[in-house]
């Protein structure tokens, strides 16, 4: 089984971490590989940087599908899953959706925490758009900036722990989501100091991904994810714009 992870942030940093992580729960006979972006910002916040980010994701798609079972939107919030999902065969999932529906089945409430005050909004419309606002009990963001993306988890990691025991304290967390590619990997360092489970996003994303690939399930032909009519594009990468156009070898 071979599963492709997805960085649509373009910090390679960030791809070691997630990778790190994602690797350290990988399934017997199954391989990862790596991808960051070439183009977009260094970690996606906002929703205009998640459009842009998801762009990258439907390129790098667009390139190595066929030699996937399955692929990974490394990035919380899921840049672009959607589209993914519509566009090619194989099981794509989010780093988002795999912690929260991870999560789901761990206790009946789950927390969100995060290191950035700026990420809350989309965090928020991210668990709305997965229908699971019944399920989460909140979004809790450290205030304050923080020296160097790819170091946050080291230089944060107290006042995440801080953070994640208030949600279960005040807002009734049966369960915690540590949200972010930058905190990839940090789940297992501090779960001891965390009273209820902690859930690394890139773990639960590498283990939701080998569960659908080995299911096998066949790309839907009807419904809400059905491939698009074919288009023609201007401007995409060759690769992409033969995708949408159907005009990609079968």
């Amino acid at each position: 089984m071979k599963i492709l992870l997805i960085n649509p942030n373009t910090t390679e940093a960030l791809t070691d971490l997630l990778g790190d992580a994602a690797r350290s729960v990988l399934p017997a006979g199954t391989t990862l590989d790596c991808v960051t972006a070439e183009r977009g910002v260094p970690y996606i916040s906002t929703r205009t940087e998640a459009i842009v980010g998801g762009l990258s994701v439907l390129e790098i798609l667009a390139q190595h599908h066929r030699n996937y079972d399955a692929a990974i939107v490394a990035a919380f919030g899921d840049p672009g899953l959607g589209a993914a999902r519509e566009l090619y065969d194989i099981p794509v999932v989010g780093l988002a959706e795999a912690g929260m529906l991870s999560a789901c089945m761990l206790g009946a409430k789950f927390s969100i925490v995060t290191f950035a005050q700026a990420l809350g909004p989309w965090y928020r419309e991210c668990v709305e758009w997965h229908g699971l606002a019944g399920r989460c009990s909140g979004v809790r963001m450290l205030d304050g900036t923080f020296r160097d993306i790819s170091d946050v988890q080291g230089e944060k990691a107290d006042l995440l722990v801080e953070l994640a025991n208030r949600a279960i304290d005040e807002d009734g967390a049966d369960v915690i989501v540590l949200a972010g590619a930058p905190l990839a990997g940090l789940a297992p360092q501090v779960r001891d100091r965390i009273p209820v489970p902690v859930v690394d996003c890139a773990q639960a994303a590498l283990l939701q991904a080998a569960a659908l690939a080995a299911l096998k399930p066949v790309g839907a032909t009807r419904g809400s994810f059905a491939r698009p009519a074919a288009k023609g594009s201007t401007g995409l990468g060759d690769a992409l714009a033969k995708r949408i156009a159907h005009e990609d070898a079968a």
